[in-house]
């Protein structure tokens, strides 16, 4: 269990499947990624893949108080866009529509950066997304992280999301920086 002054982050767990419906399903949470809300199966079938994570990496749920926020993760790359590199991973979040704006992205965000680099000793973190997603760049800005790259997905999907023409892009963070401005 990590802890923000005012997110939990618990480790995913089997109980937290309709939370992650809850999430999943919204179609403006899931613009940047499928374009649609997704089913409860596709959502059955994503909780099996995050539960299979390696250990001390992971999905974590966050929760303020009793409200669910939403997830953050931290796993090894993964993919045809991100070489394996040991020392290295990706990560991520996906927030509930009613908590946008308001600080939870970032302050998730670097929690999990911190584990990253003290508790997993990491040397670099990364995050992808869609080059057209600004709410998202601007949340791995304001977490620390620099932008790093631009580039085309390597993946080919039958129906695109709108604007998955632009690219994608990433950011990062080493674990140097992170000590350098962490203090």
């Amino acid at each position: 269990m990590l802890r923000t002054p005012r997110l939990t982050l618990i480790p995913l767990r089997d109980e937290h499947l309709d939370l992650e419906y809850e999430l999943d399903s919204d179609p403006e949470v899931m613009r940047y990624l499928t374009g649609r809300g997704s089913t409860r199966e596709e959502v059955s079938r994503a909780h099996a893949r995050r539960m299979a994570t390696e250990p001390g990496f992971g999905f974590w749920m966050g929760f303020a108080a009793e409200d669910f926020i939403g997830w953050w993760l931290l796993r090894p790359p993964n993919g045809p866009d991100q070489p394996k590199t040991d020392g290295e991973a990706e990560l991520g979040y996906r927030l509930l529509r009613r908590h946008w704006r308001q600080g939870y992205a970032r302050e998730g965000s670097q929690e999990l950066l911190r584990y990253g680099f003290e508790q997993l000793k990491l040397n670099r973190i990364f995050a992808q997304t869609m080059a057209v997603n600004t709410p998202s760049r601007a949340t791995m800005a304001s977490a620390g992280m620099t932008f790093a790259r631009a580039f085309t997905s390597a993946e080919e999907y039958d129906d695109p999301v709108a604007g998955a023409d632009q690219g994608e892009v990433e950011y990062e963070i080493t674990r140097e920086r992170w000590f350098e401005t962490a203090r």
